[in-house]
């Protein structure tokens, strides 16, 4: 997959949001939660979030480094009657 975009900011290649959650196989609504929560980092061009490549390959830095691991819980089983 190639995550590098013709369009470029500051000498920085830019990737839609919409694009990465393609590329990266989530949801756009998983996009807009590690937004909303500020684990991404998207500029505003002409009303669409963007990614810079500084900001792409910092949240790849922090997920590696475990910031957003949580503890894996099993969904509790209903009672059966």
């Amino acid at each position: 997959m190639n995550t590098i975009s013709p369009y470029k900011i500051e000498g920085r290649p830019i990737l839609s949001l919409h694009k990465f959650c393609q590329q990266a196989g989530i949801s756009d609504v998983t996009g807009w939660r590690w937004r909303k929560n500020g684990w991404l980092t998207t500029v505003n061009i002409a009303g669409r979030p963007y990614l810079t490549d500084k900001a792409l390959a910092d949240f790849l830095r922090r997920a590696e480094g475990g910031e957003f691991a949580k503890e894996h819980r099993l969904p509790t089983r209903r009672a059966t009657l």
